[in-house]
């Protein structure tokens, strides 16, 4: 054979391996994980954050993504000295740096990279620092990050995937609704080219009105937001509730979601988990999500338009 020739069929192979290999990559599902972790509390006895912490840290590590909710700056450090391989980033909500809960987003680095990130308050003004906003009792924030899936790298386009947490308000109502209607323009506004996982602890129902600003298609002119539990062919395995208060799942209180938007995510599974401590105790007050996520090859989403 000459050499041109065995030349041109070893270059073939090798693209036609490449693709192969792209393909496959992209293909690999992830998951991601949002969970209120409960603030470090010296008054909950026998549920104190040092009881519960190697039980978080376990159901951390069964994702790929997270945000937790009611992070204070002990937590955080643990919980960053305690993912090994995992880059972590979160802001205080009373003053902009450590000081007060965050809502901390956090990666694994073998599958992402970060491209960007930042916080804004659920506010008027979004970067007032540590104000309470319209009849909320406590300030609120939302943390996020875009990320490129290494996974996808040798794509003609890599995916990449903005990533919110968030933790609205437990008593305004007016502020939890305001809250929703600010996640959607601001996805709207930063979205760019990326697919959207919102997260966290809404402290509202999927009926709710500060949902119904996220996800009903009338209520703003923005591309609205998917329950992502709705969009899994499979049902929750799990309970179909995410508060216990440390003391029992209360049935149908569903307060913590996970919403996505764009066309490429598809929701391969979704659970409510229930981690216990060695003794038997909740890890939290409240329940984590875990739902696992693929990206769409192009031959599907044109199948799905």
């Amino acid at each position: 054979m000459p050499i041109a020739k065995l030349f041109l069929n070893l270059l073939l192979s090798l693209v036609l391996v490449s693709q192969f290999q792209a393909q496959a990559l992209a293909t690999e599902p992830f998951k991601v994980l949002t969970y209120n972790i409960r603030y470090e509390n010296k008054s909950d006895g026998q549920d104190i954050w040092q009881n519960r912490r190697e039980t978080v840290v376990k159901t951390i590590a069964q994702a790929d993504l997270v945000g937790l909710q009611e992070v204070v700056a002990s937590q955080y450090d643990y919980v960053v000295d305690n993912t090994e391989g995992w880059t972590w980033y979160g802001i205080g909500r009373s003053d902009g740096i450590r000081g007060g809960e965050m809502a901390a987003v956090g990666w694994r680095n073998e599958r992402f990279i970060a491209v960007e990130q930042g916080t804004f308050w659920l506010s008027e003004n979004p970067f007032l620092i540590g104000k309470p906003a319209w009849d909320a009792a406590l300030p609120r924030v939302a943390s996020w990050v875009r990320l490129v899936d290494r996974k996808t790298i040798t794509d003609k386009v890599p995916s990449t995937l903005l990533l919110i947490n968030a933790h609205f308000d437990h008593k305004g109502q007016q502020a939890r609704t305001n809250s929703g209607s600010q996640i959607r323009r601001w996805v709207s506004n930063n979205r760019q080219n990326s697919d959207v996982v919102f997260l966290g602890d809404l402290n509202a129902k999927i009926d709710s009105a500060p949902l119904k600003k996220l996800i009903d298609p009338s209520a703003a002119e923005s591309a609205p937001l998917v329950d992502a539990k709705g969009l899994c062919p499979v049902a929750d395995p799990g309970p179909d509730s995410t508060w216990n208060g440390f003391s029992k799942i209360e049935p149908g209180n569903r307060i913590d979601h996970i919403l996505l938007q764009g066309d490429r995510l598809s929701v391969q599974s979704y659970q409510t988990l229930d981690p216990r401590t060695a003794s038997g105790r909740f890890g939290s007050d409240h329940l984590p999500i875990l739902v696992e996520l693929n990206w769409r090859t192009q031959t599907e989403i044109k199948g799905n338009n």
